[in-house]
C-alpha cells in the first residue's frame, strides 16, 4: 500500500491494502480501532476506513455533515434505530446523527462525507431484505444504491468464473468479503481493499466462490 497516495487522496493512481498487511490503529473512543484507507487533511473531510468495535464498545453521538455509508462485514452493529447484522448496508444522509454501539463486536467498512450534494437518500438493507439478481455470465448481483453515475452493489462469483475485460469510467473500489479476487495485476484475498482510477482497465476472474462489495463511477476523472 502506498500510504502517501491514500492519505493525499491521489485518485489518479491505483491503491490497495491486502488482508495480510492490515494494521489496526486505536481510536479515541474506547474499544474502537480503525484502518485508514483514504483521508483528507481536514478533520471532518472525506475518509474511507475499516472500523472494528470490540464487544460492548460504543462511539459517542455524532453527526455526518456529508453522509455516511456502512457495510457490516462481521458481527452486529447497532445504534438507537436498530441492529444491523453482518451483510447489512446503511446510508445515513448528510446532517444525520446517531450513537453507534455493539454488544457482541463488529467490523465495518465505512465511507464518510462522500455523498453527492443532491443525494439525500437513506438506505437500510439487512440481509433478509436483499434480493439477488442475475448478472453477466454466471455472476449474481445485489444492487445496494445508485445515484447519477455512482453505483454500489454486492457481486457473487461462482468458482472459476472469468469476467470480460472492461474499463471503469469513474473508477472502481472493491472490498473482498470472502474468497479470492484475481486479475492480471494481482490476487486479493478476503479482507482486501482495492481502488482503480478513472478509465482503468482489467480482466478479473476467480478460482473459488467469491463475494465482493463493488462501488463504481464515484472517483474523479482528473
Amino acid at each position: 500500500m502506498n500510504e502517501n497516495n491514500l492519505l493525499n487522496m491521489d485518485f489518479s493512481k491505483p491503491a490497495m491494502l491486502l488482508e495480510q498487511d492490515k494494521h489496526w490503529v486505536t481510536s479515541p473512543a474506547d474499544g474502537v480501532s480503525r484502518i485508514p484507507l483514504e483521508r483528507e487533511a481536514a478533520e471532518s473531510g472525506h475518509t474511507t476506513s475499516f472500523v472494528k468495535f470490540e464487544p460492548g464498545s460504543y462511539f459517542p453521538e455524532h453527526s455526518h455533515p456529508r453522509g455516511e455509508e456502512i457495510y457490516v462485514l462481521e458481527g452486529v452493529f447497532s445504534d438507537e434505530n436498530g441492529d444491523y447484522p453482518a451483510g447489512s448496508y446503511l446510508r445515513n444522509p448528510p446532517g444525520s446523527r446517531h450513537q453507534p454501539f455493539t454488544e457482541q463486536g463488529c467490523v465495518l467498512f465505512v465511507k464518510l462525507d462522500q455523498f453527492q450534494a443532491d443525494d439525500q437518500q437513506q438506505v437500510v438493507l439487512r440481509p433478509e431484505n436483499q434480493h439477488w439478481q442475475p448478472g453477466i455470465g454466471n455472476l449474481q448481483v445485489l444492487p445496494l444504491h445508485q445515484h447519477n453515475t455512482e453505483s454500489t452493489a454486492l457481486v457473487r462469483w461462482p468458482a472459476n468464473e472469468v469476467f470480460q475485460p472492461h474499463t471503469h469510467w469513474g473508477g472502481e473500489e472493491i472490498v473482498v468479503i470472502s474468497g479470492r479476487f484475481i486479475d492480471e495485476h494481482g490476487e486479493y484475498p478476503a479482507g482486501s481493499w482495492l481502488r482503480s482510477p478513472h478509465m482503468s482497465r482489467h480482466f478479473p476472474r476467480v478460482e473459488e466462490e467469491t463475494l465482493i462489495l463493488v462501488k463504481v463511477g464515484h472517483l474523479p476523472d482528473a
